[in-house]
């Protein structure tokens, strides 16, 4: 579903991607580990078309992206770090508001079921979203991703600052999206949760992807060996 060829991105003379080679495909959680200045933002962002690259492809749905393509818009969805709703709207008018922009318009009952997929509680659909800690604005986030009926998740760094019981429902809310066949890249620190949520994992060091690892086949403990002696 989505797939880097070659990708680089140069700034003067730094080069914060050399020559990505990536593929996350479907129902596949792809977490990118790396120190700061690694490249897994400036990958995200490349994916998003936030940035153009110096060189590569960017491919989704096998299909080439181009700096014009509409493609992204239709299949990519983007949870970051802060999700950066409108405070002063309700979860469900949020949800309503980002669902038109994406195209479609929802019955109250249809974005009602969005948010209770996403595990937001019920009491929590009519309060603004000032109020809300961000592991329940990462749900509201989520379900804008479904509502839009996005192919491809975009995370970055979206376990930071949750305790570990908003973590755990983060991380089940991953598989389950995964398990729908949607496919997800994201951006982490976090080992542990990386061995726990992702099919692959992927260690960056400078720009290049120089470790791909299967969360089956190492322990949190390898893993973090592994990345200390990487970076």
């Amino acid at each position: 579903m989505l797939q880097a060829i070659s990708l680089s991105k140069t700034y003067q003379s730094h080069q914060a991607l050399n020559e990505l080679d990536l593929t996350v495909n479907q129902g596949e959680v792809f977490c990118l580990l790396g120190q700061n200045g690694a490249g897994k933002t400036t990958t995200i962002n490349l994916f998003l078309g936030f940035i153009l690259p110096s060189s590569g492809k960017i491919l989704i749905n096998n299909e080439e992206i181009s700096a014009t393509s509409d493609t992204r818009r239709k299949h990519i969805a983007y949870i970051p770090e802060v999700v950066m709703l409108y405070g002063n709207l309700t979860a469900l008018e949020n949800l309503d508001y980002f669902s038109k922009l994406a195209g479609f318009n929802y019955t109250s009952a249809s974005l009602t079921e969005f948010l209770n997929e996403c595990g937001l509680q019920a009491d929590a659909h009519h309060k603004n979203l000032s109020g809300f800690s961000k592991g329940m604005r990462q749900k509201v986030g989520i379900a804008i991703a479904i509502a839009k009926d996005a192919k491809i998740i975009l995370m970055d760094e979206p376990t930071s600052g949750l305790d570990p019981k908003a973590t755990e429902e983060f991380t089940q809310l991953v598989k389950k999206l995964a398990n729908e066949g949607k496919s997800i890249l994201m951006a982490t620190h976090d080992i542990f949760n990386a061995v726990n949520v992702a099919t692959n994992i992927g260690i960056m060091r400078q720009g290049k992807l120089v470790h791909t690892i299967k969360a089956s086949e190492i322990t949190a403990s390898d893993l973090q060996k592994l990345y200390l002696q990487t970076i």
